[in-house]
């Protein structure tokens, strides 16, 4: 898969995580479709990329009609421009923490719980769902009949959540386990699926951290002992994207950290 040519749409877009992904994506001559709820953020950044190479279309990804009416937006602004769609990255996620049993014998709220499975899990799904269908019925490339790529995002809290991340581990780990059937679904359409796990990085999300959590965080770091820069998330992304190879596999980006139980 080339990623110059190519259109790729890019939910939670315009900050953090996806926005590096989009920067990169148009670097190389691709285009990004920007789905975001954020329309300040995500018109500036189309200034910055050039609107002949990026457009922002408002999505909450806990609406399905929302992402519809985003993807069709896309799917169009991609047969205008001659661009196909080449792959979805689904980068919209939040966390709210949030401890199963608290001190006074409360229990998480499924509100909270509904949240953060509502766009982490279901957002990141349905959106592809909805991708997909555009992505099959696509030309076929190169040698192997390629039609395009999924990489979704989860965390390294799929595999070493901590106190109060139950629900939001419970997200992440989903989407973990749902690469390789979801991969197998897609293999008589040439659609290939990655997944990135990342550890603690720069993002929006992060940036609400108290400054305990962050010193914890680090000195659960090996090499190297500071958080990730979206740059270096985009830059994976980018291999998946163009190696075939990659497919069906969860990728852990985390420079060695592994989160320990308590801070």
């Amino acid at each position: 898969m080339k990623i110059s040519g190519r259109t790729f749409i890019i939910s939670g877009g315009a900050s953090g995580l996806g926005r590096a992904c989009a920067r990169d994506i148009c670097s190389l001559g691709g285009h990004a479709a920007i789905l975001d709820m954020n329309a300040e953020q995500g018109g500036a950044l189309v200034q910055e990329l050039s609107p002949a190479r990026a457009l922002f279309l408002p999505c909450d990804v806990t609406s399905t009609s929302s992402i519809s009416s985003a993807v069709t937006a896309a799917a169009a602004w991609a047969t205008q421009t001659g661009k196909p769609l080449g792959g979805v990255i689904p980068a919209a996620g939040v966390g709210l923490p949030g401890l199963v049993l608290d001190r006074e014998l409360q229990p998480v709220g499924l509100e909270a719980v509904d949240f953060v499975l509502g766009v982490n899990l279901r957002g990141t799904l349905d959106l592809v769902r909805q991708v997909l269908p555009y992505l099959g019925a696509g030309q076929g490339e190169g040698v192997d009949g390629e039609r395009g790529v999924v990489v979704m995002v989860s965390s390294a809290a799929a595999f070493e959540g901590q106190m109060g991340q139950v629900a939001y581990a419970a997200s992440k780990g989903a989407v973990a386990a749902m690469t390789l059937p979801m991969a197998r679904d897609l293999t008589r359409f040439g659609i290939r699926v990655v997944t990135i796990a990342p550890s603690m990085f720069e993002s929006n999300m992060t940036a609400h951290m108290s400054e305990k959590v962050r010193v914890g965080l680090k000195k659960a770091m090996e090499f190297p002992a500071r958080p990730g820069q979206p740059e270096e998330f985009a830059s994976l992304v980018r291999q998946a994207i163009e190696n075939v190879m990659l497919n069906g596999v969860v990728i852990r980006l985390d420079g060695a950290t592994r989160m320990p139980s308590k801070l």
